[in-house]
This record gives C-alpha cells, structure tokens and sequence, in this order.
C-alpha cells in the first residue's frame, strides 16, 4: 500500500533527508586520489551518529558497512573496504539516515581527481536523467511518465538504463511502495498524488544495460565493463507539484501551467 504522508511525518522527512543531504555535501572534500572507500564509510559513520542518527544500510538485510560506494563499472552496492580510489575513477556514494523514526536516501556520484572524457560523459547523463524525472513527477501524472522520460533521455546520449534496480517509498521503512522504475512500463498505473515521497535513483550505464553480482552477493556490476553512474534524490509530492527533499538548496518543481 502506498503511504500518504502526514503533515507531521512529511516534517520527521524533511529532517532526516536534510541530514543524508549534508552528510553527502560533508564527505566531498575527502573523495580523492589515495583514499579508501572505508575511510570514507568511516568518516560518514561518524557524522551521522554525531547528529543523533543510524546509518540505515548497516545490518540492513546483512549490508555489512554504513554507507555504498560503487566505483566506475560498479552499477550499486557496492560494500566499502580497503580499495583505494585513484586519480580519473568515478565513484557513487549512496547515504541513508535513520533520523527520529524516518528514512531519508540520496546519492551521488564523484570524480576523483580529474574526470576523464567517458566518465564526464556518464555522470552528465545520470544527472540530467535524474533531474528529468524529477521534472515530470508531478501529482495527477501517471508514475511510469518519470520512468518513461528517464529512458528516452539516456537512450538519446546512447546510453542505457539498469532495469533491475528501481527507486521506491520510503518513510518509517527504508523501503516502500510505489516501484519508481527508470524506464516505461505500460501497465504501471500508479497515480501520483500529493503526499507522497519516493526516491528516484537512475543508474546508467555507458554501455549495454546488462548487469552481473559479484561474489559478495551485494556488487553489482556492468556485464561489458562499461562504466556506470547514479544520482539519487528523495522527493515529496506536493499539491504545486513537487519538493526534492535531499537539496539543500530546498528545490521545488511547480505544476506547469496548463
């Protein structure tokens, strides 16, 4: 059933998504040559249990660290250790807070260093395919509008869109109804209605869509190698349209005039 946000829990939303937001600004400065990506699951650590927070993805279904990081042909998923990012990768961080009852999940994906051509092409992409979506997720449009408008944009650039992997409701629980999928699905006849708070998550490939796990059972990699990109955002459905409740910068996207 999809949960139709109280005032009071729209407001529990906006601080725990506030919190993932500025843990995502914070860790920035540190995503460099010559780190590790648990140092950097360690310093997100740190900062969301000094604001009174959990990281939800630690022990969720097993995920044994605080935060994803998912670097170059690494779709999602990926569990932080002792690789070391270097000059030229690109490397998704994925946050989750557990704030006073409330989930609150955005992502975004990194240069290390200076960008290379092919991962300036991807993470361009993702972005756009991201705020697209975000565009169009507007109450009284149907949910698989967002979907359909993220796939005929990567397909433009000529990439393409991981189909396995979808964003979803999130709330009390991590995760909720709806499935917001990044390509076009015809019986999909979700409504989507003021009150409402999901989470669109492209993930775009520079290659073909097809993906692979690794051993770990939690990786999750580009089949031909290709590199892969991610923006995330967590959104509320407003009467005006909407309000992307992981920007800082408080964006809201209004109804178009009719």
């Amino acid at each position: 059933m999809i949960q139709i946000k109280s005032e009071e829990e729209i407001e529990g939303m906006r601080a725990t998504c506030r919190l993932a937001a500025e843990t995502l600004v914070m860790i920035e400065s540190h995503v460099k040559p010559g780190v590790t990506t648990l140092d950097l699951n360690d310093i997100c650590h740190d900062y969301i249990i000094s604001h009174g927070a959990q990281p939800s993805p630690l022990n969720y279904r097993g995920f044994p660290k605080s935060i994803c990081t998912s670097v170059n042909q690494q779709i999602c998923h990926g569990i932080p250790s002792e690789r070391v990012i270097r000059e030229g990768d690109i490397i998704n961080i994925d946050i989750t807070t557990y704030l006073n009852g409330f989930h609150g999940d955005t992502s975004k994906t990194f240069h290390v260093g200076a960008p290379t051509p092919k991962g300036e092409k991807v993470r361009r992409v993702a972005l756009s395919c991201l705020e697209a979506g975000i565009a169009v997720a507007l109450p009284g449009t149907l949910l698989r509008v967002v979907g359909a408008t993220i796939e005929a944009l990567a397909k433009k650039n000529r990439c393409s869109v991981v189909r396995e992997y979808c964003g979803h409701g999130i709330g009390r629980e991590f995760h909720e109804e709806p499935a917001v999928l990044h390509y076009e699905d015809k019986r999909d006849q979700v409504m989507i209605r003021p009150g409402m708070i999901f989470t669109i998550e492209p993930m775009i490939n520079l290659g073909k869509p097809a993906i692979k796990h690794m051993p770990d059972n939690w990786t999750v990699v580009t089949k031909d190698h290709s590199l892969s990109a991610q923006f995330e955002h967590t959104i509320l459905i407003t009467e005006a349209g909407n309000e992307v409740l992981t920007d800082l910068a408080g964006t809201k996207t209004p109804l178009k005039p009719s």
